[in-house]
């Protein structure tokens, strides 16, 4: 594979900075990258205004760069792309795709109390406002959520989304563009080829390709690793509280890294005291190149 077929990419959100999870979910991405010789990506995907945490951007910047990890080009912030995801927006509205969604947090909530659903299972929203038609002018002017129009039957890696998922938004009453629609013009925009991220994105996958599929967008291809958890089997994460890696020193990266290395099960021993990072990462990715390599399918498109 030449090096300019390969576009990966990490997306953290600066809601906090990088734990075990995110740094197992980085080194994925980047080992996949590097085995391929191709170009590894860093995108702060910083919409989330409320959630956000005053410096985290450049910590996580800082956290990857102790680790080994740069950005083979710039660093892309959503921040700064609203202009391009309110152009998705017109795109999708011109197909009437999409309607206002009027309904309060209250009232959807009050629908699910008196219609339960198991746990392992989305709330479908009940298409209250779907006879609506958002009239898009302006974003400051958008006082109400909009969301997409899926198709009865729309069947997506055997995902049926009208019925297990919905009409979803991708607009918030708030104004803030949702991630399921900034993630999709993004990756098209980078030119991203090969998504490595977290198991627990893999049921957004139909719905973002869904949106590839009606923006006339190229499908990327998909990986998604298990997920690190805690002692109770919890998902790492900001809720669970899981401890933020800040390495002192290069042995201290080492240590984290080896650690990651272990989930993403490479095999690798455990890096003796005068190994560096880049010799460290330089076994790794030959240890990931064999395992990709040994697994068909490693990839998967499917729709």
């Amino acid at each position: 594979m030449s090096r300019s077929s390969y576009r990966g990419r990490f997306a953290p959100s600066p809601t906090g900075l990088l734990h075990a999870g995110s740094l197992a979910t980085a080194l994925a991405s980047w080992l996949d990258a590097k085995a391929s010789q191709g170009i590894w990506l860093i995108r702060i995907e910083d919409l989330d205004t409320p959630r956000l945490v005053k410096g985290a951007e450049q910590g996580i910047l800082q956290q990857l760069a102790q680790m080994g990890m740069m950005s083979d080009e710039g660093v892309l912030y959503q921040s700064e792309r609203k202009p391009q995801y309110l152009e998705a927006i017109h795109s999708l509205n011109q197909g009437r795709l999409l309607y206002a969604c009027q309904c309060s947090r209250k009232k959807i909530a009050q629908y699910i109390q008196s219609h339960p659903i198991p746990d392992s299972q989305e709330m479908v929203y009940p298409g209250f406002c779907r006879p609506l038609e958002p009239q898009i002018c302006d974003l400051d002017e958008v006082n109400y959520a909009i969301r997409v129009r899926i198709p009865k039957n729309t069947i997506i890696k055997g995902q049926n989304l009208h019925q297990e998922v919905g009409d979803f938004v991708i607009l918030r009453q708030d104004g803030i563009f949702t991630y399921q629609l900034s993630v999709v013009v993004d990756d098209a925009a980078q030119g991203v080829t090969h998504i490595v991220r977290g198991q627990d994105l893999e049921s957004n996958t139909p719905r973002q390709i869904w949106l590839q599929q009606q923006l006339g967008l190229t499908l990327p291809e998909y990986l998604h690793i298990p997920l690190v958890v805690n002692d109770s089997a919890e998902k790492l994460s900001k809720q669970t509280k899981a401890p933020i890696i800040w390495p002192q020193n290069s042995q201290e990266a080492l240590i984290h890294l080896y650690q990651a290395g272990c989930h993403l099960e490479l095999g690798l021993t455990k890096p003796h005291v005068t190994m560096t990072v880049s010799e460290w990462l330089n076994q790794a990715v030959m240890a990931w190149k064999n395992r990709r390599e040994q697994r068909l399918g490693f990839f998967n498109t499917t729709q």
